[in-house]
């Protein structure tokens, strides 16, 4: 491997940038975010929204719950002294209710879902605002968030986006 004056050059101005950059005294953070989000009121607001959105359908769902209930032991109850076709049409129904017991919940669990991941994205998009905006007003280069594993908040002065890009813009006409 040929190491040229070029491939020399961009070392120094790389390890020159990366000592300026680590000489700097860095302001930095850390932030549970999931705890952030679950103590916050707007969260607590966000789910009563969606508890009083979906109460109806749960009510339903119950009703529905308990007629199924109901039918179930009232055939299991005049099972001995049913006929052969009384039988056979109060099983259909015991099955046909228990299907739409079923598709009720599955719905009601997907539409749940649906609006709750809704609102919990706009939740957590309003409160990395309010990080971000912490952060630049208490002077953090950085902030991490605990329990997501990354990066909520970065200052210019630890973004090093650029000078790596140059290097391997370097590398690349080096290698022409």
């Amino acid at each position: 491997m040929k190491f040229s004056a070029k491939k020399f050059y961009i070392l120094i101005i790389t390890l020159l940038f990366s000592s300026i950059l680590f000489a700097q005294e860095q302001k930095i953070g850390l932030v549970s975010f999931n705890v952030l989000m679950q103590s916050s009121p707007q969260f607590r607001e966000v789910m009563e929204l969606l508890q009083g959105e979906f109460q109806p359908r749960q009510r339903e769902l119950q009703a529905k719950q308990q007629e199924l209930q109901e039918l179930a032991e009232k055939v299991q109850k005049d099972a001995a002294v049913m006929g052969a076709t009384e039988r056979t049409n109060a099983e259909r129904e015991l099955r046909d209710l228990q299907r739409d017991v079923n598709r009720l919940g599955n719905e009601l669990q997907e539409d749940i879902n649906l609006r709750q991941n809704e609102e919990i994205a706009k939740l957590q998009r309003s409160l990395l605002e309010v990080v971000n905006g912490f952060a630049q007003n208490n002077g953090f280069d950085i902030v991490f968030a605990s329990d997501a594993g990354g990066v909520l908040y970065g200052s210019q002065s630890v973004n090093i986006t650029t000078p790596i890009a140059e290097l391997l813009q370097a590398q690349f006409e080096s290698s022409e």
